[in-house]
């Protein structure tokens, strides 16, 4: 994997700041980081001006609500069969004005994330994220990454696209050391801390997890998130993705990416810097101001988010990772280091195995099990060899199928 000239996201840099009222295109409008960034639009019309929506389909009726509202010039959905629901849901709500434009399939996405605008916030869930990254990138729009798994599956290919400055992240942990990093010079950097509010189970041993039910796993203490980042957040895989996206964007090491354990969510990260100062990045936990960073950075928006009550006291804790309960984020770091496509086979596999979690068909720590034994199938990709989108889907179709192999003979093999 070859290093960026400059860290993918750089906030001493500003890619293309031109334009007073920014044209955006939402990717996953309906999905929770869609839902906030709309908020922020409306809050701010003489800021920003949405041009075009996308989501998965299965939503078609708050879809439409939130394109009439917002004025798009195009829809995009990514199952076809729901088009006709869609241009039913578009009629109900313009009545006898003309409608936006409808792209429809698995290609729709990316086909509206390359449209004229200014900036693309990738705010789809999963790997399928990638083709409407790279388009965008290829596209030269601003990109506000909210998809950790594009960058995570597609490393070296985002970084080959992506132009100095052209990526600001939306994770609140990066959006974080973004603002953080603004403080000093990248070569004064001497490690980066990433924040994991340590999930629902926080505390527990890893034989105290054996028995936890989904319910549980998605009773998340400070977020309110989907299923499968939810369930992340619980198993932490959510974080050991943060470590290999931090590595990605910011050109760390993986040995000076540290991640501590901070259950109020206040403060998102931190950079520490040679001279022993560290900087943290502190909000109440509200993603809108995550997302006000990447729709709007290198201003800021007014009121974008609550700030905290100074008034009123408050405690805030930091603990050291239990690596033994919660084995994901070491993993994570093996699997980043290997580079190629092990980072697509981890986060494949262990989408696979959030489900069948979620389906009762596997125990909470045969989530991340499962997903080292896809990994060790996998074995060493090659550093060295070049990557292209075909290797990426390749190696998760590959990752699912096995990850899906292997949660049924566990399950069988725990029922028997």
């Amino acid at each position: 994997m070859t290093d960026s000239p400059v860290p993918l996201a750089d906030p001493h840099l500003v890619f293309d700041a031109s334009e007073d009222r920014r044209d955006i295109v939402i990717l996953g409008s309906t999905g929770s980081i869609g839902t906030q960034a709309i908020d922020l639009v409306l809050r701010n019309p003489g800021r920003f001006r949405v041009t075009g929506l996308s989501a998965a389909g299965g939503r078609v009726a708050l879809l439409a609500e939130q394109a009439h509202r917002l004025g798009v010039r195009t829809v995009a959905v990514a199952q076809e069969d729901a088009v006709p629901a869609l241009r039913e849901a578009l009629r109900e709500r313009y009545g006898q004005q003309p409608l936006p434009g409808i792209l429809a399939g698995p290609d729709a996405a990316a086909e509206l994330a390359a449209s004229e605008c200014h900036t693309v916030l990738n705010g789809i869930t999963g790997s399928i994220g990638l083709a409407p990254t790279l388009a965008a990138l290829q596209a030269g729009r601003t990109l506000a990454l909210a998809n950790k798994e594009s960058l995570i599956a597609g490393g070296p290919l985002v970084k080959e696209l992506a132009k100095p400055a052209q990526i600001i992240p939306v994770d609140s942990e990066h959006a974080a050391l973004f603002q953080a990093l603004a403080s000093g010079s990248r070569a004064d950097v001497r490690k980066l801390v990433v924040t994991a509010s340590g999930g629902p189970f926080r505390g527990r041993t890893r034989a105290e997890l054996a028995g936890v039910t989904p319910q549980d796993a998605l009773a998340h203490p400070t977020w309110a998130m989907g299923p499968v980042i939810t369930v992340n957040s619980a198993t932490l895989v959510n974080k050991g993705l943060e470590v290999i996206e931090a590595h990605l964007l910011y050109d760390i090491p993986f040995d000076r990416i540290e991640v501590v354990v901070h259950p109020q969510s206040y403060v998102h990260s931190m950079v520490e810097f040679t001279d022993g100062s560290t900087i943290a990045q502190a909000t109440p936990p509200d993603m809108r101001g995550p997302i006000a960073i990447g729709l709007g950075w290198p201003e800021r928006v007014p009121d974008a988010a609550p700030a905290f009550d100074w008034s009123k006291a408050s405690t805030w804790e930091f603990f050291p990772l239990d690596d033994e309960a919660f084995p994901s984020v070491g993993l994570a770091r093996h699997v980043g280091d290997l580079g190629g496509t092990a980072p697509a086979v981890f986060n494949a596999a262990n989408e696979e195995c959030v489900d069948a979690f979620l389906a009762g068909g596997l125990p909470f720590n045969g989530i991340v099990d499962t997903v080292a034994e896809v990994v060790a199938e996998h074995g060493d990709p090659g550093r060295g060899t070049s990557l292209t989108v075909a290797d990426v889907l390749e190696a998760e179709t590959w990752a699912r199928a096995r990850a899906r192999e292997l949660a049924r003979k566990h399950t069988a093999e725990a029922r028997a």
